[in-house]
């Protein structure tokens, strides 16, 4: 089914971005790779620099599909100390907004993520932007990007989760 063949509605997207939510927060990482297609592109520029482009620009994350399946795989195993035990997460997504751009849906959303590591609360607030292209079960991402809206990512201490 392509976008032209079905006109998604907001509730549908919104339905699939809690439902990646959820795959988040419940550290369900191999399924939520299923989420992109093979293809797809995941970017989060510097927070000092939102309009960052990733061919000119030091970006925090810059990640094709090979690169988020090793970074699952590294987020899955014990010895990452970094996230072993993981972090208690709570994504929380709201104004989404969608638009038809050709074949995909261009959709931006914002963001409140909560993460709970060793007796700490951290919080990063930013927008996604998503292409979504459809598929036979709902939607594949085929692009994200995170900007986060913090000036200082010291009180986050790291940007060690998925957002």
């Amino acid at each position: 089914m392509t976008a032209a063949a079905h006109v998604a509605t907001r509730a549908e997207v919104e339905d699939f971005l809690f439902h990646e939510s959820a795959l988040l927060d419940a550290w369900n990482l191999d399924e939520w790779l299923t989420l992109f297609d093979p293809d797809a592109k995941y970017e989060i520029p510097c927070n000092d620099k939102l309009d960052g482009n990733p061919h000119r620009d030091l970006m925090l994350i810059d990640d094709d599909h090979r690169r988020m399946r090793a970074r699952v795989e590294r987020l899955n195993n014990r010895r990452a100390h970094r996230e072993y035990p993981h972090s208690r997460t709570n994504h929380q997504v709201f104004n989404v907004q969608v638009h038809p751009a050709g074949e995909e849906l261009s959709v931006t959303a914002s963001f409140t993520v909560w993460r709970f590591r060793d007796g700490r609360s951290s919080a990063y607030v930013g927008h996604y932007h998503y292409r979504l292209r459809a598929a036979d079960a709902g939607f594949r991402i085929a692009y994200k990007r995170v900007e986060l809206d913090m000036t200082d990512l010291r009180q986050v201490a790291d940007v060690a989760i998925i957002l």
